[in-house]
Order: structure tokens, then C-alpha cells, then sequence
């Protein structure tokens, strides 16, 4: 009888190693480009030309065609464009309707060789979807939220898309908990076939608007771009953790002095910290966004 229990003990056991073995078996690799992790940004119609006239004054590049589409699985409607610019490229939004639920959460978009293998490899990696698939006019989309409740899309296009090169690769800034950091680091790096490439535990606290103390900072970088980890325990001045992306430019005066005569407001006025000057800008329709140039 005892025999048996053990016997029986040890074979469940080894199942659920099995498992877990199985479950951690490496995904494929299914980048594409930084150029192709698209900033969502979400502002009023009435405001989409003024928003898209002064982030393009301020860093270049151009814009699609603005179409009237419905890119929710339920109906909507709403303006979209994409602006490809030298620092970032963005998809941007104004709805003529209400914004369906719980579409605007997602922080951005990373572009994949094939949706239903991203998506599996989400979930092994530890992501919950909590959109499931549905067809956009040009392709497919999903919405996936790692630990720490970071959200992002994850989308692919019936025509694989050719945007140029970027000159310096945005930062996907992600501000999360002690309890959820280590977690969301270990479930997005395997996904993305990623890796640390600095860890600082006690970064200069002036980088989140609170100069004298410290936190942790993070630095992530794949195929699909770069990611900045704020650990923080959210005691945050604004407009800290307000803004998604942070765009590298060669000089950050001159920038600023673009982004403010086209409309912009600097929230945070210039400051430098380890190995950059940065600042946070507020573009018309109410989009947040910092901008750094690194220290030679």
C-alpha cells in the first residue's frame, strides 16, 4: 500500500515538473523592429490635427493618410493615423464615439510575425489576455497585460508593413510596484528574448520628481525596443507617471524650443541625472511625453 502512495506521489510529481518544464520551453522569437512598437495615444477629434501638427513640428517626420475606421471588436468609430517620425512612431486616435471598454488602457502596440504564436507565448510567459483576438480593416489585434498590470497590443498586419528605421529608439516607460517588478522583468524578458542591461537601485530620486531620495531603475532592451522600469511605491508629483514614452533627440533645448512653438507646454523644465538631460512636455489633447538627450 505504501509502495503504491509513493509510487503514486512520485508520478504526480514528476508530472507537474514536466509541466512547468514545459511550460518555460522557449517561443520563438517573433519581433520584428523598435520602429514597429507604435505609442497609442488617445485625444479628443476635435483635437487629433492640432496634436498631430505639433508633435510633428517638434520632432519630424510625417503622417498617414487620417482614416475614419472602427478598430474595436464591438462598434465604434473613430479617426486613426499613424506618424512616423525619426524618434518614435505612434498611432494615433480621436473618437467620435465613446471609446468601448476597456480599449485606451493599453500603453502601446508591438507589431509580431504571427498573432496566435505571440499570443501563446504571452500566456506561457506569464501574460493574461485580456482582450482576445479580433480583426482590425488591416489585420488582427490582441490585448495582453503582463504582471504589474502593464498593458499593451500586440497586432499584425494582413500586408507586413515597411516603416523606416528609426534614428534613436523611444523608451517604453513602465512604472510599477516593488511587489510586481521583478515579476513583470522576468515574464516581458522571456517574451521578447530580451535582456537587463543595467539595474540601478538607488537611481537619482530627481528622476521621478523627487530630488534627495532614490528608487530602483531598470533598463530592458529586445528586439521590439527599449523599456525604462520606474520602481516606485506610487508616491509620484504630476505629472510623473503620466507619460509612456521617452524620446531621445541629439539636443533637448533645441526640441523644446520647437515642441513650445508648436503649441507645447514643458511640465518639467530641463534637469540632468546620470547619463542624460530630460524633461516632460505636454503636447495639445493632453499627450505627456518626456524627451532626453544622453551625456557624452
Amino acid at each position: 500500500m505504501m509502495r503504491r502512495l509513493f509510487l503514486g506521489v512520485t508520478l504526480a510529481t514528476g508530472f507537474a515538473l514536466a509541466s512547468v518544464a514545459q511550460a518555460r520551453v522557449p517561443q520563438p522569437d517573433l519581433a520584428v523592429g523598435p520602429q514597429y512598437d507604435t505609442t497609442h495615444v488617445y485625444v479628443a477629434a476635435s483635437d487629433v490635427d492640432r496634436f498631430v501638427s505639433s508633435f510633428l513640428g517638434t520632432f519630424g517626420g510625417s503622417s498617414t493618410k487620417q482614416v475614419v475606421v472602427t478598430v474595436t471588436p464591438t462598434p465604434s468609430t473613430t479617426s486613426s493615423q499613424l506618424l512616423l517620425t525619426p524618434v518614435g512612431t505612434l498611432s494615433v486616435f480621436g473618437f467620435r464615439t465613446p471609446v468601448p471598454f476597456p480599449f485606451g488602457s493599453e500603453r502601446n502596440g508591438y507589431y509580431v510575425m504571427d498573432l496566435d504564436e505571440a499570443v501563446k507565448a504571452a500566456r506561457a510567459d506569464g501574460a493574461e489576455v485580456y482582450v482576445e483576438a479580433f480583426p482590425d480593416p488591416i489585420g488582427r489585434d490582441v490585448l495582453v497585460r503582463w504582471p504589474g498590470d502593464i498593458n499593451m497590443q500586440l497586432y499584425w498586419h494582413t500586408v507586413a508593413p515597411h516603416y523606416p528605421e528609426l534614428k534613436t529608439i523611444p523608451e517604453n516607460r513602465v512604472y510599477i510596484s516593488p511587489d510586481r517588478a521583478d515579476a513583470f522583468v522576468r515574464s516581458f524578458t522571456r517574451f521578447s528574448h530580451g535582456a537587463v542591461t543595467s539595474d540601478d537601485r538607488a537611481a537619482p530620486g530627481v528622476e521621478i520628481g523627487r530630488p534627495g531620495g532614490t528608487f530602483r531603475r531598470i533598463r530592458l532592451q529586445s528586439k521590439f525596443g527599449r523599456i525604462l522600469v520606474l520602481v516606485t511605491d506610487g508616491h509620484l508629483p504630476y505629472p510623473y507617471g503620466r507619460e509612456t514614452t521617452g524620446y531621445e533627440v541629439a539636443d533637448l533645448g533645441g526640441t523644446l524650443d520647437k515642441a513650445r512653438a508648436n503649441g507645447a507646454e514643458i511640465l518639467v523644465q530641463p534637469f540632468t541625472s546620470a547619463d542624460r538631460s530630460s524633461a516632460l512636455v505636454l503636447f495639445p489633447g493632453g499627450y505627456i511625453a518626456e524627451i532626453h538627450a544622453t551625456q557624452p
